[in-house]
């Protein structure tokens, strides 16, 4: 059969020396309406490639003649249109990674799970965009809208590529980046450009969720299996089934949620609070965080084996002021969104001049709060320098040292401290007079701390934290516990 002659039926290659495992994945297949050839050898499987074109291949990662591993690394190199998946031994998650690693689009596990299989085969066909028979059933592509992440520069787009190609696999995905910089659109770009697309795309905040209803909101739970649990009800996992999950600050899980996180991924299994069986689920997990995973292993905040299960490939987003040439579009793109019908919203050339000039420490969603917040203030719709209410630029200030400036300078203009005296800052609290309560003040200075950094940032919790060195959660105990309220940003 001549390779440019696929018509009715995609063709797929079962590679595995087990001769009832073969069968049986060979009549599963023929089922869907699937052309299928088996090879118990990797020397088998060459002379198939060489002659026939496949839309899937489907290897074992243990062969007589050798690895797996070296078939999925000469499919990924000598036939890129090809999608090729694993088998691994139950509980062998290391080798799925490796493979995955190297270039498989998935993996399935032994006792293979035929549902799972026929989704896998069901994805990979999608992105072959052969012609299905019925029973196939492949959802068609959606067409192609504009990308999530704007911009021309020469960084937006090499991540523009990099997702492209990220989403032709099934791979966990880790983005990173600082706070503000577009992880989440990020993700649901790599989720809109999959096989995945048509299925439900799910972003779940862990520092935002209580850690004892953690385990319940990402699993579910049975009715009556704790107080309040009224009827059933599905979790994050359940909700995303055959779609994507993305776990967004995933540094702040705490280390027993890891631990039942990295059972979930491995396994494709979870059990909702109360059950006592677990139920099949299948999501991709695309994670972020703005924080250092491999710092945070090290100093034992982040399990070690569930970094390696999550940071299988890592797309690294770049912050605003390295892609400065991108404000133009961003900035009117912004506006269209803030405008109503009959009052457009414009920048005058000055005030843009000063937004390409400005560092932006908090990245696009601070181009955004400022852009807000000028519309408020501009004239007949148009926004000038005054109305941007810019600081000025610390871009030439390293990284540390700017975000210890900005806390400073948060709490010198919380305390109305006069620029004329820069020595005061290392001195802001004075020595206080004697006798006196020692923990009132002591929560008296964090508080105003705290104030200061919340100022500093706009009340964004998130990056408050960054600035003080400690956890969301964290920051959000110590705001109750000092009964804080929002600040009012400068």
């Amino acid at each position: 059969m001549n390779p440019n002659e696929l018509t009715a039926a995609a063709r797929i290659l079962v590679i595995d020396d087990e001769a009832h495992l073969r069968e049986l994945l060979e009549i599963t297949l023929i089922k869907m309406g699937l052309d299928v050839d088996t090879a118990e050898t990797l020397a088998a499987a060459r002379e198939f490639l060489a002659k026939q074109h496949y839309s899937l291949v489907l290897t074992d990662m243990r062969l007589p003649d050798g690895s797996g591993l070296e078939m999925v690394e000469e499919v990924s190199s000598k036939y890129k249109s090809t999608p090729i998946a694993v088998i691994t031994a139950f509980g062998s998650a290391d080798n799925a990674v490796v493979a995955l690693k190297a270039g498989a689009f998935d993996y399935v596990s032994k006792p293979v799970a035929l549902d799972q299989l026929r989704k896998l085969v069901r994805s990979a066909l999608q992105m072959q965009e052969v012609k299905p028979t019925e029973e196939v059933a492949i959802v068609a592509a959606k067409p192609s809208s504009p990308s999530f992440l704007i911009g021309q520069s020469e960084e937006i787009q090499h991540v523009r590529s990099q997702i492209s190609r990220l989403a032709r696999s099934m791979a966990p995905v880790i983005i990173t980046g600082e706070s503000g910089s577009g992880k989440e659109l990020a993700a649901r770009e790599i989720h809109r450009n999959s096989a995945r697309a048509d299925k439900p795309f799910i972003a779940v905040n862990c520092g935002a969720i209580p850690e004892a209803l953690m385990e319940a909101e990402f699993f579910g739970y049975r009715k009556g299996a704790f107080t309040g649990a009224n009827e059933d009800r599905d979790g994050f996992f359940q909700a995303a089934n055959g779609g994507t999950l993305m776990l967004d600050e995933v540094a702040d899980l705490p280390l027993p949620m890891q631990v039942k996180l990295l059972r979930a991924i491995q396994e494709r299994r979870v059990r909702k609070v109360g059950a006592t069986v677990e139920e099949a689920v299948d999501v991709r997990i695309l994670s972020a965080t703005h924080q250092n995973l491999e710092a945070c292993v090290t100093a034992g905040k982040f399990r070690q084996d569930l970094y390696y299960r999550l940071n299988v490939i890592e797309l690294v987003l770049p912050p605003l002021r390295q892609r400065l040439n991108d404000v133009s579009e961003l900035a009117s793109g912004i506006l269209l969104k803030l405008a109503t019908p009959g009052y457009p919203i414009s920048l005058n050339p000055t005030a843009l001049n000063a937004l390409q000039a400005y560092d932006f420490p908090g990245n696009v969603r601070e181009l955004e709060n400022i852009l807000e917040r000028a519309a408020a203030f501009a004239n007949d719709g148009c926004i000038d320098v005054i109305d941007l209410g810019l600081r000025s630029s610390l871009r030439s200030v390293p990284q540390i040292e700017r975000e210890s400036s900005s806390a400073v300078v948060g709490m010198q203009e919380s305390q109305s401290i006069s620029e004329s005296a820069p020595d005061q800052a290392s001195n802001l609290f004075v020595m206080p007079e004697l006798p006196c309560v020692l923990p009132e003040y002591l929560e008296q200075i964090e508080r105003e701390v705290i104030r200061a950094a919340l100022a500093r940032t706009r009340n964004n919790r998130t990056q408050a934290a960054e600035l003080l060195g400690v956890s969301f959660r964290q920051l959000r105990y110590s705001i109750q516990k000092l009964k804080i309220q929002d600040v009012e940003a400068d």
